[in-house]
């Protein structure tokens, strides 16, 4: 490690910090940062400029956030702001390089107080360097930031293009004009209660593809578990990853723990529907998969596709949340997704439809596949920029 130019400082020499507070009643469009970021928005603001939001308090403890517009802390939450001439993203970053949360105290109600932040001490360079260094990540987390927000319009033109088609019945006519209100010919559906397209019918979610239950090999045997086996998905993993398309979960199993499990590989396609603890995490498997008992995953047939019926279940989520039935915890059997029913319309609308949202997929997949690369090479570099180990004085701005 070097720390030439660099000076040991305390947190207290460098930030100024102070405790958040009760949010306002109001409601607004300021954001309201807890321990596990923005929580709430509300009328009025308790800081502006550079603000460094620490969780204060509970299982979100230590984590570390950065906001420079108008803010309410509130008091789950201890605020820090840079003195003097230090640079507050470059702070930021320090902090996160830190890991707070190891320095928490309590266990039943883990805590994160002043004393204990300002005593903290550690290496801070002049501010040249921390504006490079501070730069250098932010020029990574503004990609990740735009490649997120870039496949969060993406993904909800998607659903309003089937929503528009499927549910309003206004997809392009002949002569590309929507459907139902250029007078395309309806015709009464006793099922649905309702009129839908000349030539659609009602099926049910069996007529979309194969429904496929999952498994879990037993953990008491080393051999059906290994790294970089058969991929094996969890709704945890799910709940971690927030990407459509997932390749793999936080383990792996092998050939014999597939053949003595209920698990079933699935090929790429494949729509994960978890239908427990909890119901509803969607995501399209990028690779052949496995998971455990916690899905009810969807091989869509050739005529129907990925698409169509990852956007159907989006659409049809709330629904098939309130067939669950359980009493220690509500769970989607096979048996009532299957059952569930779901317009079919005319295959060559279906292709229509895939091909349009095919090309939102592909761009999405790329975008996820570069967010993981731009997020794996600014936690390697985060350490190395916080310990002098990378050189930044010769980089210009």
């Amino acid at each position: 490690m070097s720390f030439d130019g660099w000076k040991e400082q305390t947190l207290d020499a460098v930030l100024e910090f102070s405790n958040g507070k009760k949010r306002p009643k109001n409601d607004g469009s300021i954001p309201v940062y807890g321990g596990n970021g923005v929580m709430d928005y509300c009328s009025q603001s308790n800081a502006e400029g550079e603000n460094i939001i620490i969780g204060r308090v509970g299982a979100y403890c230590g984590n570390v956030y950065y906001e420079n517009q108008p803010c309410w802390i509130s008091d789950n939450a201890i605020l820090a702001r840079p003195k003097d001439n230090n640079v507050g993203k470059f702070l930021y970053y320090k902090l996160i390089n830190l890991n707070l949360s190891s320095m928490r105290i309590g266990s039943s109600q883990p805590l994160l107080t002043q004393s204990i932040l300002k005593e903290i001490v550690t290496q801070i360079p002049n501010k040249s360097t921390q504006q490079k260094i501070a730069s250098i990540l932010s020029a990574l987390d503004d990609k990740i930031e735009l490649n997120n927000r870039m496949n969060k319009v993406l993904e909800q033109m998607a659903q309003v293009i089937f929503k528009q088609w499927f549910v309003d019945f206004e997809f392009p006519n002949e002569n590309g004009e929507p459907y139902k209100s250029s007078g395309g010919e309806m015709e009464w559906c006793e099922e649905l209660g309702k009129e839908i397209p000349r030539g659609w019918r009602v099926g049910t979610v069996s007529n979309l593809g194969t429904v496929v239950g999952g498994g879990t090999p037993s953990s008491s045997k080393e051999e059906f578990y290994a790294d970089l086996g058969i991929p094996w998905i969890t709704p945890k993993d799910l709940s971690m990853n927030k990407n459509k398309f997932i390749y793999r979960g936080s383990r792996d199993i092998t050939e014999a723990g597939l053949k003595n499990s209920a698990a079933k590989l699935m090929p790429e396609g494949t729509v994960l529907f978890t239908s427990r603890a909890p119901i509803g995490y969607i995501a399209i498997a990028g690779n052949s998969v496995t998971t455990n008992q916690g899905f009810k995953s969807i091989i869509p047939d050739d005529e129907v596709g990925t698409e169509f019926v990852y956007c159907f279940l989006k659409e049809n989520l709330s629904a098939i949340e309130n067939m669950a039935t359980g009493s220690t915890f509500k769970e989607v059997s096979g048996n009532v997704l299957k059952n569930i029913p779901a317009l079919l319309p005319e295959p060559n609308l279906i292709k229509q439809f895939s091909e349009i949202v095919k090309i939102h997929n592909d761009k999405i997949k790329n975008n996820e596949k570069q967010i993981d690369y731009l997020s794996s090479l600014r936690d390697i570099l985060l350490p190395k920029l916080m310990s002098g180990e990378i050189d930044v004085s010769e980089i210009e701005l």
